[in-house]
């Protein structure tokens, strides 16, 4: 009973919120509305444009079968370039759920005014503006790379934390937490900060001044999706190396 009143009292100190939300009761947990509402509008984007792409495949592809295999060409370079050839391709789904996820996340919140629509409490979002959701990402992440070396070396990963001297034992624990840490307010942080700008501009000057700003919004959440897939193939390309 100690046990699970001390792990009530750490779920509770656990639970991050920013912000005002609109929230489901789901038995004794509270889950943030608004989030799972826009997540569920990216995912049925991604899953939507993929099957009409994918449908009726042809040899020589043109049109959305041409956009998907670029991407997943894409996708398999990046895994490749920071996992390796050998290891790479098993990771090239996990890598591009992540890119495409928060790819659209970000795209979506820098073209539709969420704001707009109105709740009951809170506003919608991107669900990268929330930290919840980045954290939950960079978290996955994290047992990504613990798997991948897990797998392929068994308890001897663990010796990567006294190596190449055992003390340096602590900071190699304080990397691996310091990781998902990083991912998750560097991809927070800067989508936030996008959606803010262009909302005070949007309020005080309307018609032109928010447009190169929103541009702009583009390209960051483009980069920031790309920063952080490619962060994470570099994790799970760490894990799997060989440390002598």
């Amino acid at each position: 009973m100690i046990f699970f009143h001390k792990f009530s009292q750490i779920y509770q100190i656990s639970e991050v919120a920013v912000g005002q939300h609109l929230y489901w009761q789901l038995g004794n947990y509270q889950v943030h509305a608004q989030v799972l509402i826009t997540s569920w509008i990216v995912l049925s984007i991604i899953i939507s444009l993929s099957l009409i792409a994918n449908k009726n495949l042809e040899f020589k592809p043109n049109g959305l079968q041409n956009l998907t295999e670029y991407i997943t060409e894409f996708i398999r370079d990046l895994a490749n370039t920071q996992i390796g050839e050998d290891d790479g391709s098993r990771w090239v789904p996990f890598l591009g759920t992540l890119f495409l996820f928060i790819f659209v996340s970000n795209w979506l919140g820098a073209l539709i005014p969420w704001k707009l629509i109105e709740l009951p409490n809170g506003e919608l979002a991107a669900p990268t503006n929330d930290i919840n959701t980045t954290v939950a990402l960079a978290l996955l992440t994290s047992l990504a790379y613990f798997y991948a070396g897990l797998q392929k070396k068994g308890l001897n990963y663990f010796k990567r934390y006294i190596s190449p001297a055992v003390f340096l034992l602590p900071i190699n624990i304080l990397e691996d937490l310091t990781k998902p840490l990083s991912l998750s307010f560097r991809l927070f942080g800067n989508i936030l900060a996008d959606e803010l700008v262009v909302g005070v501009l949007i309020t005080l000057v309307p018609l032109i001044i928010p447009i190169p700003i929103m541009l702009l919004g583009l390209f960051t959440s483009a980069i920031q999706a790309l920063v952080f897939s490619t962060l994470a193939g570099a994790y799970i390309g760490e894990s799997l190396e060989e440390h002598h």
